[in-house]
């Protein structure tokens, strides 16, 4: 059964994955643009990882898959939204775009909170990453791969304080 969707040209629009959420701001006519890994996709379990990402714009249905999703415009009490012709505009001028992609400075979260309040923000960095990086560095002991572990480290540290 299709999910209901009522979105806004410029609302946060939030799916939700397996160990976190992929945020993207909807544009209007079934279409999101996001902040991806360079070369991979919103599923991807690496995501919060990646030192690089890409900007793109896809129909709705392509980005969510069988996860569900909802407009999520939660920081709408602590900052004022940009109006929603300037957050699609800049938006849709920002596809095709190399970011910078990290997991907690900057996230496909900060970039549709930027895009929609012009502030980068993102609350799931504490609550996502965390887990996921615990799993990913019990995975690497488990096979004796610790090319990433300072990597994994640093950021585990960087998450406990």
């Amino acid at each position: 059964m299709a999910q209901t969707f009522n979105g806004k040209p410029g609302d946060r629009i939030v799916i939700d994955r397996l160990v976190y959420h992929h945020w993207a701001i909807y544009i209007g006519e079934n279409e999101v643009v996001h902040l991806v890994p360079h070369g991979g996709d919103s599923s991807s379990s690496l995501e919060l990882l990646s030192i690089r990402g890409e900007v793109k714009r896809q129909k709705l249905a392509d980005v969510v898959g069988n996860d569900s999703y909802q407009v999520k415009n939660l920081l709408d009490k602590k900052y004022r939204a940009r109006d929603s012709s300037v957050i699609v505009k800049e938006a849709c001028a920002m596809v095709g775009r190399e970011l910078s992609y990290n997991d907690d400075t900057y996230n496909c979260e900060h970039f549709a909170t930027d895009l929609r309040y012009g502030e980068a923000e993102s609350r799931q960095v504490r609550r996502a990453a965390c887990p996921a990086l615990a799993g990913l560095a019990a995975a690497r002991a488990a096979t004796n791969d610790f090319s990433d572990s300072r990597l994994i480290y640093r950021s585990l540290k960087r998450l406990s304080k």
